[in-house]
């Protein structure tokens, strides 16, 4: 049996409703003459009679009537995947799936979680949290439809494969105790720190970003500490072991006995969004797009950004 055609047995439903040929043409705005050939045709795809012609207008037969009852839940599962379909497209239930690194995910990820759920509670949100490689890999086994990426001037990323939206700029800061020197500084010059000993993310690019402005300068850092992490590190520089370089956003819960002051003329990296670029993103993933983009927009207006001096 040859591939149903729905529009023919669409026409079969307005025939049986109607009662005849020339009824139902005249209600799809079709020939009767047309309407006799799609007949005839659907009878050849299923191979048997679905009609009988009597002089006051046609009856369907047993083959006829079992046919129209598959067209029947034909027609109504189609109706429910449209207005499934409508739910997905109008942001009324569905799934985004979103990936994020450390720094923001403290800082700019909850925002935008919190602004999307405000505007679509029905759509569920996963959002997963790792290494920029980690989110690459997820983002191309397409098990994250968006992703949050970082990168700095020496390094960019570059590849034909991603679409890349820049959200913002994410300044190095200069972390000090409430005591030291420069804590009442606008800002500090890095060769003014030549004699310092510093704290380090262990193996983390802000220990990059440390060794390469001071080399600028012309000195090496004097390391005395190795943190693993921002609140490790915001406590060793409180407690007097060291000095350290954070990116602005890592700092969303600043200790209090701590300042962070704005390093002169300090490398700034992009904060980006990213997403494959043959995938088109579902409604979902081009509203939180664009909800990335204002509340990205709005933490870099001047008095909402993370305490400094």
């Amino acid at each position: 049996m040859a591939d149903l055609d729905l529009h023919r047995l669409h026409l079969l439903r307005e025939v049986s409703r109607s009662g005849s040929l020339t009824s139902a043409a005249t209600a799809l705005s079709f020939t009767t003459s047309a309407v006799s050939q799609q007949i005839a045709k659907l009878e050849h795809e299923v191979g048997v009679a679905l009609i009988d012609r009597h002089p006051r207008g046609v009856v369907l037969t047993d083959a006829g009537q079992a046919l129209l009852r598959y067209a029947d839940d034909i027609d109504r599962t189609i109706e429910a995947a449209r207005a499934e379909m409508g739910e997905f497209a109008g942001l009324r239930r569905g799934q985004l799936r979103m990936g994020t690194f450390p720094t923001v995910g403290a800082s700019l990820m909850p925002d935008v979680v919190l602004a999307f759920r405000a505007r679509h509670p029905e759509v569920a949100v996963t959002v997963v949290s790792a290494r920029r490689d980690g989110l690459l890999e997820r983002l191309r086994r397409r098990d994250i439809e968006l992703t949050l990426l970082w990168d700095y001037p020496w390094e960019r990323i570059e590849d034909e494969d991603l679409s890349l939206i820049r959200l913002m700029n994410d300044p190095t800061m200069l972390l000090v105790p409430c005591d030291h020197p420069v804590a009442a500084h606008r800002s500090v010059g890095i060769g003014t720190l030549r004699d310092q000993e510093w704290i380090v993310r262990d193996e983390h690019p802000v220990a990059d970003v440390l060794r390469r402005v001071c080399r600028d300068a012309g000195f090496e850092p004097r390391i005395a500490f190795a943190a693993n992490d921002y609140q490790e590190t915001q406590g060793m520089v409180a407690a007097g072991i060291g000095i350290a370089l954070a990116p602005q956003l890592a700092l969303s819960a600043l200790r209090p006995d701590i300042i962070a002051v704005p390093l002169a003329d300090s490398p700034t990296r992009r904060i980006l969004l990213a997403h494959l670029a043959n995938r088109r993103l579902s409604p979902a993933g081009q509203q939180a797009a664009s909800v990335f983009r204002s509340t990205a927009k709005r933490m870099q207006i001047p008095g909402r950004s993370t305490r400094t001096t």
